[in-house]
């Protein structure tokens, strides 16, 4: 009796102890089909479906650090709506395995997503504690850096960065960036120039290349930067950027012509008539040509009847009326320059002749004070960083 009941417990304990072996073979079975759902709804970015197979590999491992981990980078895909979510899943990813990095970057990239650039620099030191080599998270690093608003402390993980792949160019890009906000101009020169010998096509370096030249005086070097944008991005504005290039370098000539180009290229485009209006407005000032004022007027007045007319068109506008001695009409139209935003400054500036000629020498102060604050430095040198990460 004692041994039928020894063989009947022992056959109930193998019994359950399969079972049991069983059940947990094929949770782990289901676990892994939807993490690799999830990862195949996540590489095709149908986010919504992603989740829900994450959570359900969730269901049968609540501690899975990976189904975590997969889920806040799904969350974060999404946007601002579920960054919340995703730093709620990447923080419990980085709980369950403390020294596993790719939690780490992952909360340094959510809080960079949520402009909390500190808090990504104190992940992104964290990842590099554990992995000093992590290209891709440097340059993230020094990102966040310039970011916060403090390019020089980009500069050292940058170059650590080209150090380990010297054929980044968006490295180059940044580091060319950091060396200009700190006033290392020669330096940021030959770092955005090694960006766009690494990639022609990266629009932002050769923008950066373009200011810089045109702050120093280089104007032939802005052009041929500014033709190869615009060969690279054909929108109108492009082409208007070459042109007010070349006019700011006496090339009036060259402008008129570039412009022409993009007149055929783009005939219903207000930007191309009213650089055209400026170009021929300014060759009227320099020259004291008839004819060229002539001209701006008929580029610029079709534009400013239009309902959008922007204040610098109407800006434009009413200068070239005042050169032409239609100071009535002048002022009219620089009045309706201060009524679009963004405000032209000039409109202050021309409404403030008119005071003067016309003896109200209070409103013409007024004027210049007003022009003066918006253009309190017209020689400012070098414009800001155009980060494009």
């Amino acid at each position: 009796m004692n041994r039928l009941v020894v063989l009947v417990a022992t056959v109930a304990a193998i019994v359950t102890a399969t079972t049991v072996v069983w059940m947990e073979v094929r949770q782990e079975r289901e676990f892994r089909r939807l993490i690799a759902l999830g990862d195949e709804a996540l590489d095709a970015e149908r986010t919504s479906e992603a989740i829900e197979h994450f959570s359900g590999a969730l269901a049968f491992k609540p501690d899975s650090m990976l189904a975590h981990l997969q889920r806040a980078e799904t969350y974060r895909r999404r946007g601002d709506r579920d960054l919340a979510a995703a730093l709620r899943d990447a923080s419990e990813a980085h709980t369950l395995d403390p020294t596993a990095p790719q939690p780490i970057e992952l909360l340094g990239d959510i809080h960079s997503a949520m402009s909390r650039y500190d808090e990504a620099i104190g992940f992104y030191s964290q990842y590099l504690q554990l992995d000093d080599r992590g290209t891709r998270v440097l340059y993230k690093l020094a990102m966040a850096h310039v970011r916060v608003g403090r390019p020089r402390d980009a500069i050292e993980p940058l170059r650590r960065a080209i150090e380990l792949d010297d054929r980044s160019a968006e490295a180059h890009y940044l580091l060319g960036l950091a060396f200009r906000n700190t006033g290392q101009i020669t330096d940021g020169l030959r770092e955005l120039n090694r960006a766009v010998a690494l990639n022609g096509a990266l629009i932002p370096a050769r923008e950066e290349l373009a200011a810089l030249h045109l702050a120093r005086g280089r104007p032939r070097e802005a052009v041929e930067q500014l033709e190869a944008i615009a060969a690279l991005d054909p929108l109108p504005g492009r082409l208007v950027d070459v042109a007010l290039a070349l006019a700011r370098s006496g090339q009036r000539e060259a402008a008129v012509v570039t412009l022409g180009r993009a007149a055929e290229k783009h005939p219903g485009s207000p930007a191309v008539f009213a650089a055209l209006g400026r170009v021929w407005l300014e060759k009227a000032v320099a020259e004291e040509d008839p004819a060229a004022l002539r001209k701006a007027m008929v580029a610029l007045q079709p534009l400013a009847r239009r309902p959008d007319a922007t204040s610098e068109v109407l800006a434009l506008l009413g200068e070239a009326m005042l050169l032409s001695d239609q100071v009535t009409d002048a002022e009219r139209t620089l009045q309706q320059a201060l009524t679009r935003q963004p405000v032209e400054p000039a409109a202050y500036r021309h409404l403030a002749e008119i005071a003067r000629r016309r003896g109200r020498p209070e409103i013409a102060r007024d004027a210049e004070a007003r022009y003066a604050r918006l253009v309190p430095n017209p020689q400012s040198p070098i414009p800001g960083p155009a980060l494009n990460p």
